[in-house]
């Protein structure tokens, strides 16, 4: 099982961020951060690296409801989005599968909540 879905879009890197994002909310989910990996690693390590930037995207219906099945999900929380410049107007956005990732939690109610989120996630990617 693949730990991300992806798709790679023809546009720009500011226009693939608005429509991940606005495809994002269609399905309940809002970002609440935003990483410029590009930046933090040019001012931390001086280093030139692709545009690449992380949504922490969260829905707060399913968050809630898996931090009442298991109190430690916060860490793997938001679910992380990503918006990756592969070339000129290749943009690649990859979302995290949150069944992959909590496999190695043992808890059915989390089970279910990771499904439901993981088909949300598809459809973001898929309405790209």
């Amino acid at each position: 099982m693949k730990y991300y879905f992806s798709k790679t879009l023809e546009t720009s890197f500011e226009e693939a961020i608005k429509l991940t994002t606005e495809a994002l909310k269609v399905e309940g989910f809002g970002v609440i951060s935003e990483i410029n990996m590009h930046d933090k690693l040019k001012e931390k390590l001086n280093v030139n690296f692709k545009r690449y930037t992380i949504l922490g995207a969260c829905n707060p219906p399913f968050a809630y409801k898996a931090l009442q099945a298991e109190d430690k999900i916060g860490t793997m929380l938001p679910c992380n989005v990503l918006v990756i410049e592969q070339g000129q107007n290749k943009i690649e956005v990859a979302a995290v599968n949150p069944i992959a990732s909590m496999q190695a939690i043992v808890n059915p109610d989390l089970g279910e909540v990771a499904q439901q989120v993981t088909e949300k996630l598809k459809i973001v990617i898929d309405n790209l």
